[in-house]
């Protein structure tokens, strides 16, 4: 599946002050064209724009402790979701996208994403350039990804994160930044996506894709399953 990237000057729109946002850390605050936080649950890093640093962490999930009546986006099965930062992303590291489609009697709105009911759709592969491995993400702003013709419909939370591994050769060095949009998925499949995961728990702080000297290797494995193909 492939990931597209746009990068524009004008980054998406946001309640935080742009005056107030962190230089080097970003939020991923919207979908499409809506607002900021219409569609996307409000991560608790939404005025600090800060990392999560601990995978064990509840955090981890959907960085955000609440849904505080995030609205739900209709999307056509195979069709592209854009997820719009802040402001451009920062550091070297990977762009992946995880779907976890809502259990009988609960809707988006009020899922909370545990248990092992997540899936990979889309995982951005480095290359080696300067020494170092290094992804295309770095200095955009605008993330997009394909739902998978062949998902079941229904309702599902997308989940975006980028690992920035600039610091990632210590333990939980490595920063993720995370964002759930809330979504209904029409006109899809019937495929059985896996395999499925739970966040946390997905991840340990010692795999290599978090743990590693990204300035010296020539190789990366990302943290968690293998990506869903349908």
């Amino acid at each position: 599946m492939k990931l597209t990237t746009t990068f524009s000057i004008a980054v998406a729109a946001s309640s935080v002050n742009a005056a107030a946002l962190q230089p080097r850390h970003y939020t991923f605050p919207a979908i499409d064209s809506s607002s900021a936080w219409q569609y996307v649950r409000q991560t608790d890093n939404y005025n600090s724009n800060g990392p999560v640093t601990d995978v064990s962490s509840p955090l981890v999930r959907c960085y955000a402790s609440s849904t505080k009546g995030v609205a739900t986006q209709s999307v056509v099965a195979g069709s592209a979701v854009t997820f719009k930062a802040n402001q451009a992303v920062f550091h070297q590291g990977p762009i992946q996208f995880y779907m976890a489609k809502v259990p009988a009697g609960e809707t988006a709105a009020t899922f909370d994403g545990a248990g092992a009911v997540w899936f990979k759709i889309y995982t951005e592969k480095p290359s080696f350039s300067n020494g170092g491995l290094a992804w295309a993400s770095i200095n955009q702003a605008s993330f997009s990804v394909t739902i998978p013709k062949n998902v079941p419909s229904g309702e599902y939370l997308l989940r975006i994160e980028h690992i920035a591994l600039h610091g990632a050769s210590a333990v939980n060095g490595a920063q993720l930044y995370i964002s759930c949009a809330q979504l209904k998925v029409t006109g899809g499949g019937s495929g059985t996506p896996g395999p499925l995961v739970a966040f946390p728990g997905a991840y340990k702080n010692t795999d290599p894709g978090l743990k590693i000297n990204i300035y010296g290797t020539t190789s990366y494995t990302a943290p968690g399953p293998a990506v869903w193909t349908g």
